[in-house]
């Protein structure tokens, strides 16, 4: 019994295998992207480390985690104290869901618009990739910024005494119109799809 033959790729004109080959213009973006990545790694490491040594009364290390979430007060910060711990933890938080962020946009991105990776045999295949095409990944993203833009809301709160009103008002409005913008997303792809369903 003959095995089946696999269909052969309809050929390309030479315009259009060029022009299909530009796709290949992204990649060194992604490749961007995931130097970007590595130090995002490299700066939650230092602040890591900085938290740890001042957990062990390193002053110079509590002194640079005060100046990099921006925290004032009317006396000397000589100890770790609770709101300076939650704000460091929030910024690891935010590190982490932006580099989250950088997956997606890389792997997501690259999946859809460039090549084929065929994960689908691979063990740590993310789950969202085996139905990614380019509505997803922009719901995808725009929940992603949500969460981003909430962490960075809630440490504008919890340090709210060193902001004006101005900046916690425009935040809040800003935050609210990324949630906005994600529900139009959202609603215009299901509209979509229903009219794709629709059709067949």
């Amino acid at each position: 019994m003959n095995e089946p033959q696999q269909k052969k790729r309809p050929k390309l004109s030479p315009i259009s295998a060029f022009i299909f080959s530009s796709r290949w213009l992204q990649l060194p973006l992604y490749l961007g992207l995931i130097a970007a990545q590595a130090v995002y790694v490299f700066h939650f490491w230092v602040e890591l480390v900085h938290l740890l040594e001042a957990a062990f009364g390193n002053q110079a290390s509590l002194q640079a985690l005060v100046s990099s979430i921006g925290y004032k007060t009317d006396f000397q910060i000589t100890a770790l104290n609770e709101t300076v711990i939650m704000l460091v933890v929030l910024a690891l938080i935010d590190v982490v869901m932006i580099s989250n962020l950088l997956i997606m946009v890389i792997v997501g991105g690259y999946e859809t618009f460039v090549s084929r990776m065929n994960l689908a045999e691979h063990p740590d295949q993310p789950e969202w990739l085996s139905h990614v095409n380019a509505s997803v990944l922009k719901v995808k993203l725009a929940t992603a910024i949500i969460g981003i833009s909430s962490i960075h809301l809630l440490k504008t709160f919890i340090n709210a005494a060193n902001y004006d009103v101005k900046v916690l008002m425009w935040q809040t409005i800003i935050h609210v119109v990324f949630l906005l913008s994600a529900l139009a997303i959202a609603l215009t792809d299901r509209l979509m799809e229903h009219g794709q369903s629709a059709k067949h």
